[in-house]
């Protein structure tokens, strides 16, 4: 029986996530496998590679870097978040990501990515974590209306969390029996239809398919939320996201709140870490 780590996005909430993860690699407790989607892999990889607190210290130096995540980047280059500087120069030069330990370790690290032509969700294994791998992560974050197409793999794709957010009964299908989910909203959320969609029409005209999911995603999304409490009275996956509300934006500059909810996702898995272990190895 293989144990999972199926991690959501959400941009900056995704901090939350990071805390939990830093703390269990603290108490060295890994799973066999991790699927992240768009935060969820960009942030979860450091975990693969046992990279403790990498995602805060880069999120907190480059917070308020026009390089990093700005309008300016978004006019420039047509990425609100810098595609060269981020998934680059970034892990290759500024906070080095640690691509022999990421290769070494034996935990399958998946992300999740939307292809635009057909709108579906396409799944895809990182092993090297090089330049084409780093383009799938990228793709796999890249949010709409901010981000360019991502070309990589023989597909075109943006944002995983458009055609599936929580990709738990993936991770199922391929074997990962047990499963630990990290969502970074709270108990009691729906989501609601993308109230931008007039202007997502507009945009993404010539891609019919994507628009059909961006419009039905609050409808998936809000439907795997149920199948997730059956698989949690179950037995078959802890759940874990915060209490309330996360204090920050999808995108924040304040390294105040950046701190707030890593220190959160902290908290969370300091006071759940025996459910945790007791879950990974019953």
């Amino acid at each position: 029986m293989k144990t999972g780590l199926v991690l959501e996005g959400g941009a900056m909430r995704g901090l939350f996530t990071a805390g939990i993860t830093d703390v269990m690699m603290e108490h060295s407790l890994f799973p066999d496998g991790i699927i992240g989607v768009s935060a969820g892999a960009a942030f979860g990889c450091n975990l693969k590679s046992g990279q403790i607190g990498r995602s805060i210290r880069y999120n907190l130096r480059f917070a308020r870097d026009p390089r990093y995540c700005s309008i300016l980047s978004l006019l420039l280059t047509g990425n609100l978040y810098g595609a060269e500087f981020c998934y680059h120069r970034l892990p290759e030069k500024l906070d080095v990501f640690d691509t022999d330990a990421f290769m070494k370790s034996p935990i399958e690290f998946y992300v999740t990515c939307t292809d635009v032509l057909s709108g579906k969700p396409v799944y895809h294994r990182i092993e090297r974590a090089d330049y084409d791998d780093l383009e799938w992560m990228r793709a796999s974050a890249s949010m709409p209306l901010v981000s360019r197409i991502v070309k990589t793999g023989g597909y075109q794709m943006l944002d995983g969390g458009i055609s599936d957010s929580i990709p738990l009964r993936y991770f199922q299908s391929i074997g990962f029996d047990r499963n630990i989910v990290i969502l970074t909203q709270p108990r009691g959320y729906t989501k609601s239809k993308n109230g931008l969609l007039s202007v997502m029409r507009a945009v993404y005209r010539k891609y019919p398919n994507l628009l059909d999911a961006i419009e039905h995603r609050h409808e998936h999304y809000n439907e795997t939320l149920e199948y997730l409490a059956g698989e949690e009275q179950r037995g078959n996956i802890l759940l874990l996201c915060p209490d309330e509300k996360l204090p920050i934006d999808r995108v924040d500059h304040n390294p105040d709140n950046l701190r707030a909810v890593y220190d959160i996702g902290r908290a969370c898995g300091e006071k759940h870490i025996e459910k945790i272990r007791n879950f990974l190895h019953p």
